[in-house]
This record gives structure tokens, sequence and C-alpha cells, in this order.
């Protein structure tokens, strides 16, 4: 069992259930996409990850889409490895974590997303930052709250 919780607090403190919205924005701002999302964010007791997450989402003409991110934990940051993407996740301060992620069907695409949870441990607002040759091409921004 890795030590994830006790290196990093702040990734720990978003175990559970969120629910929000995501807008996809162009760099004028223009709004590409809007959809819902449900998120849960888990810390595997057994099993070979160390982090789980899994996103569902949904879109007003009925769409869905579901993701898992499995994680490894070492040198203090969340690795992810699926057939979809590969990155990384780190803590900023004792609010901010911040993840660098590529596709891996893409080349020369990257984003970086920071994460930030306020200090009730309800709230959480998060931003990408999506880049393609080296050029900023859209932005997501995400509201999110805890389900209880």
């Amino acid at each position: 069992m890795s030590n994830i919780r006790e290196e990093m607090p702040v990734l720990a403190r978003h175990e559970g259930e969120w629910f929000g919205t995501y807008t996809l924005i162009d760099p004028a701002a223009k709004i590409l996409d809007q959809h819902e999302a449900r998120l849960s964010c888990q810390f595997p007791q057994e099993g070979e990850y160390d982090y789980y997450q899994i996103n569902r989402y949904t879109w007003a003409d009925g769409r869905q889409e579901e993701h898992q991110f499995p994680g490894f934990y070492r040198g203090k940051k969340l690795w992810f490895d699926t057939e979809r993407i590969h990155g990384h996740a780190w803590e900023a301060d004792d609010a901010t974590i911040l993840l660098w992620f590529s596709y891996k069907t893409i080349p020369d695409f990257y984003l970086y997303e920071m994460i930030q949870i306020s200090p009730d441990n309800h709230h959480r607002t998060r931003t990408w930052h999506w880049f393609k040759n080296h050029q900023l091409f859209q932005r997501t921004l995400i509201q999110e709250e805890r389900q209880h």
C-alpha cells in the first residue's frame, strides 16, 4: 500500500463524488461546447492502482461518455498511463494540483490542468489549457461541487 494520502494531502481531499459543468472555449472566449460531468475520485485499498478516477459526461442532446483513469503513485506525483493518455499530477500548494497529460493518438498535443479545492473541501474549480504544436487553441472551465 502506498503512502499517497500522506505525501499528497491535497489530492486526498478530492476523494469522493463530484458534480459540475464543463465549458469549452476558444482563445477569444467563444463557447465551443458545454456539458455536465460526474466524477468519482477513489483511493482503492486493494489492487494495483493507488488512485482511480471515473469521469461520466452528459450533453443536453443525450450523448454520454465514460472514461476511467487509474493512477500510480511514486515520487510525490500521480502518474497516468492508459490506452488513451499519459501524464502526471503534482501538488503546487495547499489548495492546488497541477496536471500535465497528452493523448497518445494525437501528436504534438498536450494540456495543463490546474485544480483548486476550497478550504471546506466541497467546491473545486478546474481549468484546462489545451496546446497543439505549443500553441494554445482552447480552454476548458470547470465548476464542481462535492456530492453528499
